[in-house]
């Protein structure tokens, strides 16, 4: 359901601002599909009002009227420092279609925009209108893309270039900053405000626990320490894990600078802003227990309401300590899977752990290694392996692959049978940043048929799709170091 506070303190009431001659971009009818929107034969709404809706310029639909916009406030951490008051700089809400958030990205000026002007670019609308979309296929909790609006107006970043209008769904963008902003301030009336909207709507079992807003804590760290875990395992690097850019409901949201691992490293940074590497991804899984520790803050005159001060704190920091636990169990769940091992051993972090160091080493690619592995034979001998010869060191990983083959035979494994199972955690297609790129730079010329090839490639990564054979590949030389940065 829709965010409910109202008050200037919370919110403000706003109109979004209009773009001319407004356009599609691009459309999910997945997504669509979400909020009950009937579709024409070429998969755009059939009530073109819809059109005028999420470009921001109408707020009437034949179905649906919204009346009350708003952009609210928040605060957050930003790169570890403590940034004070934030919130929908760029974003409105229209209201709420099918128990779904409807949210306008790059609508215009709020008054938390601060320097900006609230508007998007289409580089960065295509970028997180395809990977919200992509991320859905592979089953991880995320925000959802319905559109992508375009139009002539200019928009000066680094160079000038065009508007564009993303419309996200979810349901809430309620966030770690929102928490934030409350505590920083005081208002411990909006605080439990917050929390009582977000239990009753999203965590209605909490209300029934002896302690709610303690269980809420637990259960939004349980959900963040999955997610990453997922995140970890398709080699998902976020960008900018800032609080004011973590859901509450554990949802993947704020697309910006992100990017998919290609020639694997581990201390990847896909955010040519991160200079520090504070975002890199093998510290994603520390950095969001991180931002869990900025909420533990943020609930303690939510705990405090029913124990004394010194109580809540530990209370808060010994829910917090179950964020590490629960990652280490979904993270060494998942890499199992991706392995196709189905029993538990004492030594498979240990052979987990080796192949991403050996991965490292050579820079081989994260998702096309993770898909071969289904392929080999267990009874053919080693030197048949292919992709031993992707290895600087191929003796090591000759003995690798020995120990792999080894394991699996210990639970009687059917390559047949783990083929199917590692294919259904094991992606082939990812958005890689040079298969964005080009459909960017045709989009940019009004050409939106690579953009909609690729969505459709994207909604099902885990099929073979041979006549799209290529979209599997890693980028050649020339596209491997695409920058990306918090600048849309």
């Amino acid at each position: 359901m829709a965010f409910t506070l109202r008050g200037d303190d919370a919110v403000q009431e706003l109109q979004p601002s209009p773009i001319p001659e407004p356009y599609w971009v691009g459309f999910s009818s997945s997504a669509a599909k979400l909020v009950n929107i009937p579709l024409n034969d070429n998969g755009y709404p059939q009530d073109e009002s819809w059109l005028a809706v999420l470009a921001g310029n109408s707020l009437v639909t034949q179905s649906s009227q919204f009346s009350q916009p708003i952009a609210t406030v928040y605060s957050g951490h930003q790169f570890g420092v403590w940034a004070g008051q934030l919130g929908d700089g760029r974003a409105i809400l229209l209201g709420e279609v099918a128990d779904q958030e409807l949210q306008l990205k790059g609508a215009g000026k709020t008054r938390y925009s601060r320097m900006g002007d609230g508007r998007a670019v289409l580089r960065s609308s295509i970028r997180e209108f395809l990977c919200s979309e992509a991320m859905y296929a592979l089953g991880i909790p995320t925000s959802r893309a319905l559109s992508v609006v375009g139009s002539d107006l200019p928009v000066l970043r680094e160079t000038k270039e065009t508007a564009a209008v993303c419309a996200r769904l979810a349901p809430s963008f309620m966030r770690v900053g929102h928490f934030e902003h409350f505590a920083a301030t005081q208002n411990i009336v909006r605080l439990k405000e917050l929390a009582d909207q977000l239990i009753d709507q999203h965590y209605p079992d909490c209300r029934s626990t002896q302690d709610p807003y303690l269980e809420l804590f637990l259960k939004i760290c349980e959900r963040n320490a999955r997610l990453v875990a997922q995140w970890q395992g398709v080699g998902f690097c976020h960008g900018v894990l800032n609080s004011d850019n973590i859901s509450v409901l554990g949802l993947t949201i704020d697309y910006g600078p992100f990017g998919f691992l290609d020639y694997f490293q581990i201390d990847h940074i896909c955010n040519h802003s991160d200079q520090g590497g504070r975002y890199a991804y093998h510290r994603q899984p520390q950095i969001m227990h991180w931002n869990m520790a900025c909420l533990a803050s943020a609930f303690i005159p939510l705990i405090e309401l029913n124990h004394p001060q010194e109580e809540s704190q530990e209370l808060l920091t010994k829910a917090l300590s179950q964020f590490p636990v629960v990652y280490g169990q979904a993270w060494q769940k998942l890499f199992r899977q991706k392995l196709g091992l189905v029993t538990e051993q004492a030594d498979d972090i240990q052979l987990i752990e080796r192949l991403l160091q050996a991965m490292h080493d050579s820079k081989v690619d994260f998702t096309t290694l993770f898909r071969g592995l289904a392929e080999i034979n267990t009874e053919a001998p080693i030197t048949e392996i292919s992709m031993r010869n992707d290895f600087i060191d191929r003796d090591s990983m000759d003995q690798w692959f020995g120990d792999y083959i080894a394991r699996l035979k210990s639970e009687s494994s059917l390559d047949s049978k783990r083929k199917l199972n590692m294919n259904r955690v094991n992606p082939k297609y990812v958005l890689r940043n040079h298969l964005a790129q080009v459909a960017i730079e045709k989009a940019q010329e009004k050409d939106f048929s690579e953009l909609a090839k690729l969505l459709q490639i994207l909604e099902s990564p885990f099929d073979e799709q041979a006549q799209y054979e290529e979209y599997a590949s890693p980028p050649p030389p020339n596209l491997s170091a695409i920058e990306v940065s918090c600048s849309s």
